[in-house]
């Protein structure tokens, strides 16, 4: 998916408070699509260990609706990624923020004592 429909899903997913669902329909998405997506987002929030999310997929909708098809698969990468990314950050600021703020406290008393000698 270009990056621009990737955009387009982020801005819709962080707008108002409309569901995301109702807000693709608003967008001119097709229901079949939004239905989709909104399966999808829910089974990729799940796929990466979101305790919130179900996996749903309509298996015959899947097979053949292809604006079904697409809206699930563009659903679940998408909220799966995000998911993973927020992981990602969650950990980057517990272990390398700490990490930095450990290294510069002992730079900060090491350039101290070098001072203090002279």
């Amino acid at each position: 998916m270009s990056r621009y429909w990737f955009g387009v899903c982020i801005a819709l997913l962080l707008s108002g408070c409309e569901t995301t669902h109702e807000q693709m329909l608003n967008h001119g998405y097709p229901p079949a699509y939004a239905d989709g997506f909104e399966d999808g987002c829910s089974s990729g929030h799940q796929a990466a260990g979101m305790m919130v999310g179900n996996f749903r997929k309509d298996v015959p909708r899947y097979l053949h609706e292809p604006p079904y098809e697409t809206g699930w698969d563009d659903g679940f990468r998408q909220c799966q990624a995000m998911q993973n990314s927020e992981e990602q950050r969650q950990y980057h600021e517990r272990f390398w923020d700490q990490r930095d703020r450990d290294w510069q406290q002992e730079k900060d008393r090491d350039a101290a004592k070098a001072y203090r000698h002279n």
